[in-house]
């Protein structure tokens, strides 16, 4: 029986948010937005803002894992279930004020933020992600795979090239596939009593076998 998969991709931004609040803002009057960067939205924003924009989900084959996961009951397996799938969830972070010095110390904040966590910290887990046994990696300013550039991310959203962090959260994911386990078969099978040809009875299952009462013979 399959089941729908926790989606954990919004679990993912309110983590990413919690934590940029908690420690990188320190309750600075800062927002946070999810919004794509575009020119467009660039010449409507009004207040300082730090903007992360989720732009590339791919799977981490590297935590991929094989067979099935037993799930119990008092002892008894009741179910079996693919194991969760990893997925690579990137981010481009940005700053937005005035000044670009004041951008710099956005950035700065959050980076030093990010280097002191190697996962994502279990008091921002909500949801699926809480649920899940696995750690959340993340990591920050690593170089982009060969087959992307920031540069590339830029110039698909129309705007200017401008300073930015590459967050990377390896996200485990529910399959949804599970499978209820056969059920125990806990009542015996009747057993056939039979007569055999010299009159004696026996069970079909190999139960004990007893003769008829004897008949005394006649003085």
């Amino acid at each position: 029986m399959a089941r729908h998969a926790d989606i954990v991709i919004h679990e993912v931004d309110e983590a990413l948010q919690a934590l940029i609040r908690q420690e990188a803002l320190n309750g600075a009057d800062v927002e946070v937005s999810f919004d794509a960067p575009s020119r467009e939205w660039a010449s409507r924003r009004n207040a300082p803002t730090i903007d992360v924009y989720l732009y590339d989900i791919r799977e981490d084959l590297r935590r991929r894992e094989r067979g099935l996961i037993n799930e119990y009951d008092n002892g008894r397996v009741v179910a079996r279930k693919l194991p969760p799938r990893h997925f690579k969830l990137s981010y481009l972070i940005t700053a937005w004020t005035q000044r670009p010095q004041d951008e710099h110390r956005l950035l700065s904040a959050v980076l030093s933020c990010f280097l002191r966590h190697d996962r994502l910290p279990d008091h921002v887990l909500t949801g699926g992600l809480a649920r899940l046994t696995s750690p959340v990696p993340v990591s920050v300013a690593l170089p982009p795979p060969e087959d992307r550039s920031f540069a590339d991310v830029w110039s698909a959203l129309g705007g200017e090239l401008k300073p930015s962090l590459d967050i990377v959260v390896s996200a485990p994911t529910e399959t949804g596939q599970r499978y209820d386990a056969a059920t125990l078969v806990t009542e015996e099978t009747p057993r056939l009593r039979m007569a055999s040809r010299d009159g004696e009875l026996g069970e079909a299952a190999g139960g004990p076998r007893r003769r008829p009462p004897s008949i005394a013979s006649p003085s």
